[in-house]
């Protein structure tokens, strides 16, 4: 299961999705609907979260930054 990392609190707006970049920020880029490109990825909070290896880092129903262990082998 999952585990929380840092608290962002972001709010989510239909249409963007968000991601946790190399910074270790919280960052949105427009989706591409229908033909049409996606926008640049943008700031949304910062967090700066300092990334594992092995992990899988996302922003949760919260808002808030966690992580999930990777399966491997």
């Amino acid at each position: 299961m999952a585990e929380k990392v840092a608290k962002a609190g972001v709010k989510r707006q239909e249409g963007y999705l968000y991601f946790i970049d190399k910074q270790g920020d919280v960052s949105r880029a427009k989706m591409a609907r229908g033909g049409k490109k996606g926008g640049k990825p943008e700031k949304v909070a910062k967090v700066g979260v300092k990334k594992a290896s092995g992990y899988l880092y996302f922003l949760d129903k919260a808002g808030d930054v966690s992580r999930a262990k990777m399966k491997r082998r």
